[in-house]
């Protein structure tokens, strides 16, 4: 799990960081909300920090623009306000839930596991393409009506490129996000998790849905959808 924290308090943000990669999350920090939103596009995140009082850019802003992109990715903000009227606003915006300051780390842990675990059924419960079916609730696979087992890894892969269907990902972000961490420019483990997701998905089929794009990494797509 990836998880985007926009803070630009230094020192909390770097406690922030550093506590959720001691409990195995992948983390990256951005210090003002411009560049928080560039960050925020240039990578498939599972989860945001959002601190509101931002320079460049303030909290409620980033998030509005970031509810444009995606109604869905979990957010939690960070505020000092606590008044109701404060509240409703930041629902009415789209945050999922808020941590008012100071907090302790062991609270915002328990706040961002609990909307990480919401988040599948918050989205969308089942991702199709084509005639491939993944049902994030049951962790089942189809492709055509016809059950595929999966290990835990081969169903992330999967997972994940079919969350970012038509989108190449590159090799190093795949690593990334799948097995949250690097591999020091050992990539190749994604081109075996892919060979095999290839042989029990597309081997069988005339209609091939993974794809190489050359030098750059994979994606999934139907190419009967323009």
């Amino acid at each position: 799990m990836r998880i985007l924290i926009i803070e630009d308090e230094e020192k909390q943000s770097a406690l922030i960081q550093r506590g959720l990669e001691q409990e195995g999350y992948s983390a990256d920090v951005r210090n003002d909300g411009v560049a928080g939103l560039e960050q925020f596009g240039s990578f498939p995140y599972d989860m945001i920090v959002l601190d509101l009082m931002l320079p460049r850019l303030t909290g409620i802003e980033v998030l509005d623009r970031v509810r444009r992109a995606n109604p869905f990715i979990p957010v939690l903000v960070l505020t000092s306000r606590d008044s109701v009227d404060d509240k409703v606003q930041l629902f009415e915006k789209g945050a999922d839930d808020y941590l008012t300051k100071p907090f302790a780390f062991a609270e915002l842990l328990v706040r961002v596991k609990a909307l990480l675990r919401r988040g599948p059924v918050l989205r969308s419960s089942t991702l199709r393409i084509a005639d491939l079916e993944l049902d994030r609730l049951t962790q089942q696979v189809r492709r055509g009506g016809q059950r595929i087992d999966l290990t835990s890894k081969e169903y992330s892969l999967l997972e994940y490129l079919m969350q970012n269907s038509g989108r190449v990902l590159s090799r190093n972000m795949i690593i990334e996000h799948v097995w949250d961490q690097t591999f020091d420019g050992i990539t190749n483990i994604v081109d075996v998790y892919v060979r095999h997701l290839r042989t029990k998905i597309d081997e069988l089929n005339p209609v091939k849905l993974i794809h190489t794009v050359r030098g750059t990494g994979y994606l999934i797509r139907d190419e009967n959808v323009s």
